[in-house]
């Protein structure tokens, strides 16, 4: 299973206490005496992280966390970052100064992964897609511009891929729609082509992967999800994000590798890795793109 990394709890703890920063005098440039220097934490506004479903609140070193607390039947509490923020599970048994002191020995993390997620969310927003005649969005790592054609001189039914109109610009989509559209129109007629093409292009790189890795699949089902680009069952049955198809064929490529690996090993230990390398060497590089590159919401 492939899944956007704020999910998974771990990494670095910490006790949640912030260091007061240290003064740092500058020599002053003449006779005139230095203005004392400005606390950082003055200039600068607390954090702040608000789960849509919050129920309790906790101040980890000068940050104020709201998060979503369910008391569920499991042994332990377990810590988990989204897109919607910070969500915590405990037993029924587990009191509220416990999962508070768990909370602060792992606010390292949790404040890296807040942080991270947010980025990406205002990285997404800066990605957002105006749907109008000439918009441009990501298609394969490549940017494609939108091109209204309600004459439909193309073939094919909806919208059809046409090459750059001059060297240096970008390829264009052509839809089958007049300039009077509205955004809701382009934006539904645009996903149902690249609904087409990731089924296509998903079939063809995991007709090409899964030989190679000594595994057979069965089954493609697509996904929507916002934090998950795959996943994989024992019986062969894979289910890949559509959205994948904005990135690069390579990234692309090492995520279908990926899934065909778990129905050779259905953890993520070093043998599993050892299995993705044997076919996507550089999987740890592409592993990171889909981290770092922002890609347009459809929200």
């Amino acid at each position: 299973m492939w899944s956007v990394p704020e999910g998974h709890p771990g990494g670095e703890h910490g006790d949640g206490r912030s260091a007061d920063v240290p003064r740092s005098d500058i020599p002053a440039a003449s006779a005139t005496p230095a203005a004392a220097a400005v606390p950082l934490r003055s200039v600068l506004a607390p954090a702040s992280f608000r789960h849509p479903q919050a129920n309790r609140e906790v101040l980890l070193g000068e940050a104020r966390v709201a998060y979503l607390l369910q008391r569920v039947r499991r042994r332990s509490i377990g810590f988990v970052v989204d897109v919607d923020g910070l969500s915590v599970r405990a037993p029924g048994w587990v009191t509220l100064s416990a999962i508070d002191a768990a909370l602060q020995e792992k606010s390292d993390w949790i404040l890296r992964k807040l942080g991270e997620s947010q980025l990406r969310q205002q990285r997404r927003q800066d990605a957002q897609v105006e749907w109008k005649n000439g918009a441009v969005f990501p298609f394969l790592g490549e940017p494609l511009r939108i091109v209204l054609d309600a004459e439909h001189r193309f073939q094919g039914r909806g919208a059809a891929l046409v090459a750059a109109p001059h060297e240096g610009l970008p390829r264009e989509l052509h839809v089958a729609l007049p300039l009077t559209a509205d955004a809701a129109q382009i934006r539904d007629t645009v996903h149902a082509w690249l609904l087409k093409q990731a089924r296509a292009h998903f079939i063809a790189r995991l007709d090409h992967f899964a030989p190679r890795l000594n595994v057979r699949w069965t089954k493609l089902r697509l996904s929507s999800a916002q934090t998950r680009w795959g996943s994989a069952r024992s019986d062969g049955s894979i289910c890949l994000n559509w959205r994948l198809l904005h990135f690069r064929p390579s990234v692309i490529d090492y995520v279908v590798a990926h899934e065909l690996s778990h129905l050779r090993v259905m953890d993520h230990s070093p043998r599993f890795w050892d299995t993705v390398a044997t076919v996507v060497p550089d999987y740890k590089a592409l592993r990171k793109s889909l981290k770092d590159e922002a890609t347009p919401s459809w929200d």
